[in-house]
Order: C-alpha cells, then sequence, then structure tokens
C-alpha cells in the first residue's frame, strides 16, 4: 500500500446546494465508515473510508483551497478504481463533471 492523494473539481466556494449533496456521494462509495467523532472514530467531521486508524487501508477527505481533496493509504489499482467511481457518483449526482484537474480527467 501507498499513500495516494487527488483533488476533484470541487470548489470551495460551490454553492451550499451542492455541497448539501456531498454526503449521498460519501455513503455510495465502498468502505464508508461515516464521519469522524473523535477519539479512536478519527478526527471529528472528517470523513472516512475503511479505517480510522491512519497505518491500515483508509481513505479521508478535506475541502481545500484548491477542491476537494482525498488521500489516503490503499494499493494503486484499488485507488484508481474507487477514485474513478467516485467521479462517476459526483459526475452524475452534481449534474458536471467532476474531474481531477492535474490530471484532466
Amino acid at each position: 500500500m501507498n499513500f495516494q492523494s487527488t483533488n476533484l473539481t470541487i470548489h470551495y466556494t460551490t454553492a451550499p446546494e451542492i455541497w448539501n449533496k456531498i454526503p449521498s456521494i460519501y455513503e455510495r462509495l465502498d468502505g464508508w465508515l461515516g464521519f469522524g467523532k473523535g477519539g479512536n472514530e478519527g478526527e471529528e467531521g472528517i470523513p472516512y473510508w475503511f479505517s480510522y486508524d491512519e497505518t491500515e487501508k483508509h481513505i479521508t477527505a478535506s475541502v481545500e483551497p484548491s477542491g476537494l481533496s482525498f488521500s489516503g493509504l490503499t494499493d494503486e489499482e484499488e485507488w484508481e478504481h474507487w477514485i474513478n467511481k467516485l467521479k462517476s457518483i459526483s459526475s452524475e449526482i452534481l449534474g458536471f463533471k467532476v474531474i481531477d484537474p492535474e490530471t484532466g480527467c
């Protein structure tokens, strides 16, 4: 497993009606655990997939000036599959094409 990360074209200034749809996207992704609650259940309010333990396979998300950011510890092939599913679901639910601006796809 390796550290993986990407940003998506869901900008932090996006309208609230778009941001309100994000949890429904998160729930459709493999490994969804929910939002951290603190202590052994991750950092409060941060979305987690697979594990709250950052030394194990996990994915988290955060809102950054560059866009919605995802990072975690996974295998490359699993990461690519997971991120592609995320972009597909996001594009469907949000009504615009969600991509990684660095790669253009």
